[in-house]
């Protein structure tokens, strides 16, 4: 509670000529209450005006080199750790000069025996001769590097930790909303490494001048080696992400040796985000550039860190998903236009987690891609379904071939024709039941090496579809550089077909022409209602995969279905599918010459 002076010693302390100031602490803090005529009259301010600047922030009236020096002078004074006695930098006013102030501090026990801490202040700034001289470099040889970086000469994180949140209540008095900025240093390691230490150290020293440039009146800090943590007001963040920009020119165009400037993750605080806060979130939104040098910054989210921490959750529990189950096989039938029959059955992944929930393939499949994963999982996939071949069988399922998606990246890690061949030899399922599947733009993009390893599987059996034809990155090359059985249309070609005057109609007209002439199959994704499957029947379209058919479930599901009565449905038989496949073929050669 804090301490009632009498009505008497009140006016006879606040008539004290000389500047001085009786604290008390109150809830862990030193409060002001009471301040004389002497004091208000050095400081230029009344008297209740001059009590709330005490009572607030340091960092808007201390030099930023001495706040640290003075506060923690202050915390041991109040911890009866030493006495106090100190000279500073301060200002009276925010446009003013810096001016040299003399503070000492003692103890004085109250009529009822509350003690307080009295402060004495002088302004020594204007002293003449030596006092002056001595003043300033009793000042300079106290510079407190627990809270200073003596590379820079900025503030070091002990600095930011302690006053960043007295920053932010300031920045918000103004009107602006605060912000934290994490800066890092592109490629110092490389630098230091080219050009020297002592470069690097006048990189760091350019960054620093960079920084104050472009956030004139923010906090500023050096964090840890090649980062730097900067406290700003914004108006909006088109202005805050200048500011970033700005800096990154400015050292990109001043360095010696040859850089990749800055780049910055920045969070904008909400009502109750504390500073350590801000620094995590700050450091995650850095991260999620990654390597990509034409960003310079990046803003932090929720969202963003959810769909981190998510990624980091798949990566870490994809080993317990593959060994426990939880990644499942979902089949969607294939159908042939001619007889309406199932003639093929792609195998789609689906994550059932625990803890989580479905996972879409969406989220779960960039990251194992991104990781280098991908083919741990399509491997994985084709021993499921050789696993599943016999429950199939035994259940009386018709066995149409079943088609995985690979990734060109697989091919780099193992050889995908031999590993096919193991897994299959191991569990008795002939090649004709298994058809690989690779995007357009993996096959149109492929090394000679992953191209020979394709050409590898066709010659030992395996059936070779082109996924994603059409879906943005579409060259009519890919047919005269590699061959393959079967054209997938890009569902979206199919659910657009009247967009831009009917372009896609014609289109996939023509490309189902070519395709036949070539003697490849074609197959369109995306069938979802009676009008899209009259039109690829007229174009001569021969087989359609999507919901209007079949949806994807789980071999499990289907098994429910059957042992409830319900009839699968009608698939062709070998025999007939062997007839399509040379009708096919026979309609190319007479297609090519047809005398």
């Amino acid at each position: 509670m804090a301490y009632t002076f009498s009505a008497a010693l009140r006016q006879a302390y606040e008539a004290l000529p000389i500047p001085v100031a009786y604290y008390q602490e109150i809830d862990g803090k030193a409060t002001a209450l009471l301040v004389s005529d002497g004091l208000c009259k050095l400081m230029k301010a009344d008297r209740g005006r001059l009590i709330e600047l005490l009572n607030s922030s340091l960092l808007d009236r201390v030099h930023p080199d001495d706040v640290g020096r003075l506060s923690r002078s202050v915390t041991m004074f109040a911890r009866r750790q030493c006495g106090y006695d100190l000279v500073y930098r301060g200002k009276y006013a925010p446009d003013e000069d810096w001016r040299y102030i003399h503070s000492m501090g003692g103890w004085q026990i109250m009529p009822d025996g509350t003690e307080l801490a009295v402060f004495f202040y002088t302004d020594i700034s204007d002293s003449a001769g030596e006092r002056g001289r001595l003043a300033e470099s009793y000042a300079l040889f106290q510079k407190d590097h627990f809270y200073n970086d003596p590379l820079t000469g900025l503030p070091n994180i002990n600095f930011m930790r302690e006053f960043a949140d007295q920053k932010v209540e300031l920045i918000r008095r103004q009107g602006l909303t605060p912000a934290l900025v994490y800066f890092d240093v592109n490629g110092l390691r490389s630098y230091n490494s080219q050009y020297g230490y002592a470069e690097g150290d006048a990189l760091l020293k350019l960054v620093t001048e960079a920084i104050q440039a472009g956030f004139e009146g923010a906090l500023v800090t050096r964090g840890a080696d090649d980062h730097f943590i900067v406290v700003a007001g914004m108006c909006d963040r088109a202005q805050l992400a200048n500011r970033v920009r700005y800096v990154n020119e400015y050292v990109r165009a001043r360095a010696e040796g040859n850089t990749r400037g800055v780049q910055a993750g920045i969070c904008v605080y909400d009502a109750d985000m504390t500073t350590p806060d801000a620094i995590d979130h700050a450091k995650h939104a850095l991260k999620l550039i990654g390597n990509d040098l034409n960003l310079s910054h990046n803003f932090y989210s929720p969202e963003a860190e959810d769909h981190y921490w998510t990624q980091r959750y798949i990566i870490e529990a994809f080993d317990e998903a593959l060994e426990k189950g939880w990644i499942r096989v979902y089949y969607q039938a294939i159908e042939r236009l001619k007889t309406h029959k199932g003639c093929a059955l792609e195998a789609l992944a689906r994550w059932a987690d625990p803890e989580r929930g479905m996972l879409s393939p969406g989220l779960f499949i960039p990251v194992l891609e991104k990781y280098h994963l991908l083919y741990r999982l399509d491997l994985y996939m084709v021993e499921q379904i050789c696993k599943e071949t016999a429950t199939r069988a035994a259940a009386g399922l018709p066995l149409i071939p079943v088609s995985v998606n690979f990734s060109a990246q697989d091919f780099d890690h193992v050889s995908v024709a031999d590993e096919l061949d193991r897994i299959l030899g191991q569990y008795g399922v002939s090649r004709d039941k298994l058809i690989v599947e690779i995007t357009e733009q993996d096959i149109a993009t492929g090394t000679e090496a992953f191209k020979a390893q394709l050409q590898a599987l066709r010659a030992r059996g395996y059936s070779l579809w082109l996924d994603d034809f059409g879906s943005g990155y579409s060259s009519l090359n890919v047919f005269s550089q590699f061959e393959v059985d079967l054209v997938k249309f890009d569902l979206e070609l199919l659910r657009n077909l009247d967009a831009q005057r009917g372009a896609n109609r014609y289109i996939m007209r023509t490309m189902v022409g070519l395709c036949r002439q070539l003697g490849i199959q074609t197959l369109a994704e995306g069938m979802e209602d009676a009008e899209q499957m009259a039109f690829l029947e007229q174009i001569g379209c021969e087989l359609a995969q999507g919901f209007y058919y079949y949806k994807p479930q789980p071999l499990a599901e289907t098994l429910a279905r059957l042992s409830s009565g319900d009839a699968p449905i009608a698939c062709e038989t070998p025999e007939e599918r062997r007839s399509f496949l040379e009708a096919c073929r026979d309609g190319a050669e007479i297609a090519r010459d047809p005398m």
